[in-house]
Formats: structure tokens, C-alpha cells, sequence
């Protein structure tokens, strides 16, 4: 019988498709405050949930990038992120400003408005750096 993966394994192997530099980043800044955080981030949250079967990986993004938009505002820097990860999970622009968009009808109008300037500076630094 096969030895199965474990989660941090398996959140790694997320990671590395999503966003290879994320955990030593995540590592370099916040693993003085709370000792093994990056770790403790890619087992927990992409080892046991982004890594779980039954829902691919670019659904499970535009879930996450709808989800922060309901919180709202302050969830910006994250947004932008799980954007990115959205569109290397296979994602189109268009995709990731209508699950934005669709958080009208349950975050409102302000909330959405904020996602879709995250998405708008996102798009802007990603086409700056492309020319």
C-alpha cells in the first residue's frame, strides 16, 4: 500500500504551483513572532483544505477570492494574493472579476467596489511588470 502524504507535504506541493517563494516569504516575516508559522500555514491551510480532492483548485481560489471580498476592505493584501493564486490555479481575469462582482448581492456594493480595486492594482502591477 502507498504511504500517504502528508499534509505538509501535500500543502507544499500546492504551494509550489500556486506560489513557490510563499512559505520561505511567509517565513522571513512573521516566523520571529510565531515560531513556525509559515509551516503551520501551508499544512493547515493548503494541506488540509486547498489539497483536498472533490474540488479543484482553481473553484477552491474564486471561493477564497469571494470570501475575502465579503469581509471586505481590510482583507486587501490577502485578496490580492489569492488573485494571484487564482490566476496561476488557471483562472481568467474575467473570472476572478465576476466571483468579485457576484459579492454584490451579499457583501454589497462597497465591498465589492474594494475587490475590484485590488483586482484593478493587481492586474496594473502584473501588466507593468509584463512590459
Amino acid at each position: 500500500m502507498a504511504e500517504q502524504k502528508s499534509a505538509l507535504d501535500a500543502g507544499r506541493d500546492v504551494v509550489a504551483r500556486l506560489n513557490p517563494p510563499l512559505e520561505g516569504a511567509l517565513a522571513e516575516k512573521y516566523d520571529t513572532l510565531v515560531p513556525g508559522f509559515a509551516e503551520s500555514l501551508v499544512e493547515w491551510a493548503y494541506g488540509r483544505h486547498y489539497a483536498r480532492p472533490n474540488l479543484d483548485l482553481k473553484t477552491r481560489q474564486l471561493c477564497t477570492i469571494s470570501a475575502l471580498t465579503v469581509l471586505g476592505g481590510q482583507t486587501a493584501p490577502q485578496l490580492k494574493v489569492n488573485i494571484k493564486h487564482s490566476l496561476a490555479a488557471g483562472a481568467t481575469r474575467q473570472e476572478i472579476i465576476e466571483a468579485i462582482w457576484q459579492m454584490a448581492v451579499y457583501g454589497g456594493l462597497p465591498a465589492a467596489i474594494n475587490g475590484l480595486n485590488a483586482a484593478q492594482e493587481l492586474f496594473d502591477e502584473l501588466d507593468a511588470t509584463a512590459n
